[in-house]
């Protein structure tokens, strides 16, 4: 083989384990509370995080996108209990016969599904099945091309995780940091001195340049908020 077949050759190869390597973060907003879905997939597999879906077409626009790009379910991810992230949880672990990640102290929120479902005035709500990998905080998930660092993250409640992807430089948040604003800590195990230890001990450590997607509202960075994020000033 010539030097320059070779160099081509290399070149090839590296171009296509970067196109393997390519993540793509998909964004759904659902459910009356406008809360931001993902589907995160390396092309080939993909896990779903904080599955929101509440009406019949919003779980179907989800499995729809799923299966017309040919992916394959490993995972549901939650980054927290509360009724906005879960209301699908149940239907798409079950539709695709996979695993349910939530932080163990969790447990707590998940208990109140019902209790707050009433309290909204939303109807129809069951409290899901008990996602049977709890986590601890300091994993390491590896899902295809794709490894997610859980983070615990408690104070919005008592058992929140987030999900960095440190390869891609993002993380999928939860509902800790908004752009310009922060996650409420007036519902049962919400503290704000343990949010702002998340904030300021976790978060603010990650890099300046990852990009933060939140569970409700627009994208961010991790830079931005070190500079504009309300919390700042509390």
């Amino acid at each position: 083989m010539s030097k320059s077949a070779a160099i081509f050759c290399l070149l090839s190869i590296f171009a296509e384990t970067n196109k393997r390597m390519a993540i793509t973060v998909e964004k759904f907003t659902f459910n009356p509370f406008q809360e931001n879905t993902f589907v995160v997939h390396d092309g080939s597999v993909c896990v779903i995080i904080d599955p929101g879906c509440y009406f019949a077409e919003e779980g179907e626009q989800l499995v729809r996108f799923i299966d017309e790009n040919g992916l394959k379910p490993e995972a549901v991810l939650l980054t927290h209990a509360h009724l906005d992230h879960i209301f699908g949880c149940d239907y798409i672990s079950k539709h695709y016969g996979i695993d349910a990640y939530m932080h163990e102290k969790d447990l707590f929120t998940l208990d109140l599904a019902e209790r707050s479902a009433t309290a909204y005035g939303i109807p129809g709500v069951v409290r899901p099945e008990t996602p049977n990998k709890l986590l601890q905080g300091n994993e390491v998930l590896k899902f295809g091309e794709m490894e997610f660092e859980v983070l615990f993250t408690p104070g919005h409640c008592v058992g929140h995780v987030v999900y960095v992807n440190r390869s891609e430089d993002f993380v999928i948040n939860g509902d800790v940091l908004f752009a310009g604003s922060y996650g409420r800590v007036d519902l049962p195990g919400g503290d704000m001195a343990t949010l702002k230890t998340s904030i300021f001990d976790v978060m603010f450590k990650l890099p300046d340049t990852m990009v933060v997607y939140s569970g409700h509202g627009p994208e961010t960075t991790i830079g931005q908020e070190k500079l504009t994020n309300y919390i700042l000033q509390s």
